[in-house]
């Protein structure tokens, strides 16, 4: 059964059409209008890592639209710690529902289920692997800033190394022409197969280890955590804890509609002097999340969105 699992999976013009979808659903995300569409429809969410964005996001995404979900809650008291193997729990929720939204904390752990499952599995994050319905929301976002995702200088930084969600979008961008730059403590580069395939793709790619340096070019500052728990060494973490702090007063020579983006949560990468800048704009990236979501789900569902909501514009 087609999933989403890396960003390959769907091609430019899709992408576009789900957006165009998600704009039409804004009304229904933030509850001003109601539109039953997954009626009669179950989404598993089976998160076997930590999440509050994503799986608040997927659940609240279904229900919108007149679903249900049925939850794997806290892997500690599953079947899991029986020994369960994952192509078994995948068998067991397989049947109980229309689609499943996943986390695991092994890389690859996506593909396996959507190999395994009848049911579309949406890749809500393998590891240090891939994180696609989180690029989706972030694509999102920078069209509803700036109108469109072609030609838009956007700056990746933080933890590239382990960060999921910049590998699935530092493919996403460059597919619409975007120039990324990728800034990073040098042991938390971009992987160099990612980087390859970019440049084998055409991209135009930048590497640097000073953000500032970037901050007035740029139309898109993608901020993220350095992520503890992928570090196999606690000293390794150490020794880029903090390594970028951005503050309101490093921000007085930007664009007028640059926007700052952060997947969230963050530690202490965004300062709170951020929040009341007109730059600010991960809170509502992170809504974002339920929209894209809606519109992903129809898509994989074979339920189409009309073009215009009933009573209204669709605007």
């Amino acid at each position: 059964m087609p999933g989403l699992i890396t960003m390959d999976d769907l091609t430019n013009e899709e992408i576009i059409s789900i957006l165009d979808d998600a704009e039409t659903l804004l009304p229904i995300a933030k509850g001003d209008a109601y539109l039953p569409l997954l009626q009669g429809k179950i989404l598993g969410n089976l998160f076997f890592e930590p999440s509050t964005r994503t799986r608040m996001s997927f659940e609240t995404a279904m229900k919108r639209l007149g679903g249900n979900v049925v939850n794997l809650g806290d892997v500690k008291t599953s079947s899991v710690v029986k020994g369960e193997t994952l192509f078994d729990t995948i068998q067991m929720v397989d049947g109980y529902t229309d689609i499943i939204a996943m986390r695991h904390p092994r890389q690859g752990a996506a593909q396996y289920a959507c190999d395994s499952a009848k049911v579309p599995i949406m890749n809500g994050g393998d590891g240090a692997g891939h994180h696609p319905t989180q690029t989706m929301l972030d694509l999102f976002t920078i069209r509803q800033a700036h109108g469109r995702l072609d030609g838009l200088n956007v700056v990746l930084a933080g933890d590239l190394r382990y960060g999921r969600t910049v590998h699935s979008l530092s493919h996403a961008l460059t597919r619409f022409g975007c120039k990324v730059i990728f800034a990073s403590p040098e042991s938390l580069r971009m992987p160099e197969e990612i980087i390859n395939d970019l440049k084998a793709h055409g991209a135009e790619v930048t590497e640097t280890t000073n953000l500032m340096e970037q901050i007035n070019n740029a139309d898109v500052i993608y901020m993220t955590r350095i992520q503890k728990e992928r570090f196999p060494d606690e000293d390794e973490y150490a020794k880029v804890a903090g390594a970028y702090k951005l503050h309101a007063r490093d921000l007085g020579g930007a664009r007028e509609n640059m926007i700052i983006m952060h997947p969230l949560p963050r530690v202490d990468e965004i300062h709170p002097s951020v929040d009341s800048t007109r730059h600010a704009c991960y809170f509502e990236q992170a809504f974002n999340g339920v929209v894209a979501r809606m519109s992903l789900m129809c898509w994989l569902l074979g339920v189409k969105v009309p073009e215009t909501l009933p009573g209204g514009d669709g605007q």
